[in-house]
């Protein structure tokens, strides 16, 4: 299975690129994963110039073609006044309609402290779900005071168990022929197969004799 990490990371070294290493790694103690990693910080030329003229570079065109083929997908992102960074945003801006949708996602992020941690369920979570992504339901946040602390292992042990677990099987209903995200049509019950005709409920309703 195809693992895209999405780093807006900034600084090199980047506890941002470290969050999503580790996520990854994570992952792949549970599944078979082949990881590719886009560092959105050398697109962020690229992107701006996407959104002038409407055309990808290469580097960028390769970057969205990574994030259409995958499997599923880890975005990590620092927090910037108190969200997502612009750069991760503009990123996903820039992809194709509904090359998102039906994709299993972790989202997580990096801070400087502790009470931006809430930026996973007010703007990450809902960002995907209007792309029409599959979150999974842990998120990863990791402060600076988070770094070798307990708890953050645990986290991002649970947050890859959940993606690892969507991704195969997500994967699986489509190698069968099953469009990602949705269930063979047969299995699912009509809710109108046993609707009786207004008419007749009408002719229960009167008077015999």
């Amino acid at each position: 299975m195809k693992l895209v990490v999405v780093s807006a990371g900034l600084s090199v070294p980047s506890s941002t690129r470290l969050l999503g290493d580790r996520l990854a790694a994570a992952v792949g103690r549970t599944a078979e994963v082949d990881v590719h990693v886009v560092e959105l910080r050398e697109l962020a030329v690229e992107i701006a110039q996407n959104f002038t003229n409407g055309f990808p570079g290469r580097a960028l065109a390769a970057a969205q073609d990574a994030v259409a083929g995958a499997d599923g997908l880890i975005v990590v992102t620092p927090v910037f006044s108190a969200s997502y960074s612009g750069l991760f945003k503009s990123f996903f801006d820039v992809l194709e309609p509904e090359v998102l949708a039906g994709k299993p996602v972790l989202v997580a992020a990096t801070g400087g402290t502790a009470r931006h941690s809430l930026v996973l369920e007010h703007a990450l979570r809902p960002l995907f779900a209007y792309l029409k992504a599959v979150v999974v339901p842990t998120g990863v946040y990791a402060a600076s005071e988070d770094w070798g602390a307990e708890g953050l292992d645990g986290r991002i042990e649970r947050a890859a168990g959940e993606l690892a677990a969507l991704m195969a099987g997500l994967s699986g209903g489509a190698s069968a022929g099953v469009p990602v995200g949705r269930e063979p049509r047969a299995a699912r019950p009509d809710a109108f197969s046993a609707v009786v005709p207004f008419e007749e409920q009408l002719a229960a309703l009167r008077p015999t004799g």
